[in-house]
């Protein structure tokens, strides 16, 4: 095989590859923290002081009801529970699953720990699980016509020494549609003694787990995923966490960190400055669990020998969406006057999201013309590939040419049929002469790179494509595989749901990499294009399979644009080109008859 054809090949095999393959990249800017106690927290002038001794905090005098009650605004449905002045569930009223059921961001089993529980110092072992009492009340937001409704929590404790002490979780909640709730803790001494806490140690930690919704039966890494995520204190960077052992520790302050999915992610921001000691989470993985991947952070807070504390956390809870996330800021467009916060960062997007941003708008377009976003998919992959035409024509016509010249390569496989080194040499020549580059075609491919790349990434997290009908009953959910099979057994690697898009995904890959290809293949080569066009389709089915749906409808309609763009070429330019090169050939024979004229 000559060098130029194997460099050709190679180079085809790793883009594609590549831009099937490849990840998004994350970046986060640094971020400015604004206090708002004002809202949510009335201030205590009462000091604590330390103490070398180590604390060990009872509750004392009575319970409160054991119960859960709901509060409800026009995003969320929010059910606490007095046991821990926690939270049980977070329901999104405006988004839906794919059964039609509305989202629980706290995906949990009935053992699991609610979120927002509070741990003595860095006990991570023995959350504050005691029955607090609480009051509801409603507040007016100075200068804005929304409200707030306040859930107070409130327990007494003391230590071993009689410190006595009262804790206090204050809840604040917005009327309006936002997905921002915040959250105040209190420590207020009942006599002026300080709490025996040694000064090392953190104060408190507050949870957040075990997993952010919706459900899942499994995940499949880039299809459907679950990470937390961290921002350091006033750095730029935005950072997945690294488990190792199921483990991760972070000893520095951050400006927040959350609780990540695809579609949705629970955020929690220390609005309070200089409260963070360190973060921690943990993964755990049970195979047929109702929860089968648990991913928990903590936050703890430094001790502390001021006067009493009252630490402020605003918390997130809904869509990844930049325009959802990006009120925050602007004090002026969100109910607790928060700015600054940069939480679009914690959106998944890639180094080209500049490229997605302008898709994405090309397809909402399209989307507000035919109210289909299926249909949006297939205009927006047509509206590319015309653009892409210039970049693509050339490697088309290469192919063209390639395939004219299939007379004068079964000439050439005929005449070394035994001596493949011989017909290899004597195809590159036959290339040479004709001017063909079998790299060629690879170049516009790599020049395309970043379409395909922005496009993967649009299609495969665009937030709008959840629940996006295109065609009843076969794909009625852009954002998930269509289904239109389950079987009682499980197939190996693909599991016991049938999907169609990825077969014919890939007859069209196969049959997409046939026509781009001809007789010009000298004999040593058959198994390697036999490899290309069988086997990296077949390969890529099994990549593919669990992909939404649009993202496989983009491929698919590619596919079938790129043959019959090549249909058409070789049907205009191949006859040209058999003209062309038999033209040549007979100007060859003609100058040899004068030859040996002379």
């Amino acid at each position: 095989m000559d060098r130029n054809t194997i460099l050709a090949v190679v180079l085809c095999v790793i883009v594609i590859t590549v831009g099937m393959t490849v990840q998004t990249v994350f970046f986060a800017p640094e971020s400015y923290v604004q206090t708002t106690e004002q809202v949510v927290t009335d201030a205590n002038s009462q000091s604590l002081l330390p103490s070398e001794i180590n604390a060990s905090f009872i509750a004392t005098g009575r319970d409160g009801p054991d119960e859960s009650f709901i509060v409800e605004n026009k995003a969320l449905t929010i059910t606490f529970d007095t046991k821990g002045a926690s939270i049980s569930s977070i329901i999104t009223n405006n988004h839906v699953t794919s059964s039609g059921e509305p989202v629980e961001l706290l995906f949990s089993d009935n053992n699991d720990v609610n979120a927002m529980m509070l741990y003595w110092g860095e006990d991570i072992n023995n959350p504050i699980d005691d029955i607090f009492d609480y009051k509801i009340e409603e507040r007016k937001v100075s200068g804005k016509e929304d409200t707030i409704t306040m859930v107070t929590f409130t327990r007494d404790y003391e230590t071993r020494r009689g410190e006595a002490f009262t804790l206090e979780k204050r809840y604040a909640i917005p009327s309006s549609d936002e997905y921002m709730m915040q959250l105040a803790i209190s420590i207020i001494p009942k006599s002026g003694g300080g709490l025996s806490i040694p000064p090392d140690e953190g104060l408190y930690s507050i949870s957040v787990g075990p997993q952010i919704g919706p459900s899942f039966d499994e995940l499949s890494g880039n299809y459907e995923y679950r990470r937390i995520i961290y921002k350091n204190e006033n750095k730029g960077s935005r950072k997945n966490a690294s488990f190792r052992n199921g483990e991760f520790k972070y000893s520095n302050p951050v400006d927040w960190i959350g609780l990540t999915g695809k579609y949705f992610a629970f955020l929690l921001i220390p609005e309070s400055d200089g409260i963070v000691k360190s973060v921690s989470a943990y993964e755990t993985r049970e195979e047929g669990a109702t929860v089968s991947q648990k991913d928990t952070f903590y936050l703890t807070r430094v001790n502390s020998s001021s006067n009493a504390i009252t630490d402020v956390y605003s918390f997130y809870a809904g869509p990844q969406v930049a325009r959802t996330l990006g009120i925050y800021d602007r004090a002026q467009d969100n109910t607790f006057g928060l700015s600054d916060h940069n939480l679009k960062k914690a959106l998944d997007v890639s180094w080209l999201s500049w490229l997605e941003s302008i898709l994405k708008f090309v397809l909402d377009f399209f989307y507000i013309v035919c109210k289909n976003y299926g249909v949006a998919i297939i205009l927006l992959t047509i509206l590319v590939r015309i653009l892409l035409i210039p970049l693509a024509k050339k490697g088309m016509d290469q192919t063209a040419k390639m395939s004219a010249l299939t007379p004068k390569m079964e000439e050439i496989k005929e005449r070394y049929k035994d001596d493949p080194q011989a017909q290899n040499q004597a195809i590159a020549k036959l290339y040479q002469e004709e001017k063909i580059n079998p790299m060629g075609s690879c170049l516009p491919m790599l020049l395309q790179f970043p379409i395909f790349i922005a496009l993967y990434g649009l299609l495969n997290k665009n937030f709008d494509l959840r629940g996006a009908m295109f065609i009843p009953y076969w794909i009625p959910d852009l954002s998930v595989p269509d289904t239109i099979a389950t079987l009682p057994f499980a197939i190996p690697l693909l599991g016991n749901r049938i999907h169609l898009l990825p077969i014919i995904y890939t007859v069209s890959m196969i049959f997409s990499m046939k026509i781009t290809q001809s007789a010009t293949t000298a004999q040593s080569q058959k198994g390697m294009m036999m490899i290309m066009t069988y086997g990296m389709p077949i390969m890529f089915f099994f990549v593919m399979y669990n992909a939404p749906a649009g993202l496989l409808l983009y491929w698919t309609i590619t596919n079938f644009i790129s043959i019959g763009q090549q249909v058409y070429t070789n049907k205009k330019k191949g006859s040209a080109y058999a003209l062309e090169i038999k033209a040549k050939e007979d100007a060859k024979k003609a100058k040899k008859k004068d030859r040996k004229r002379k």
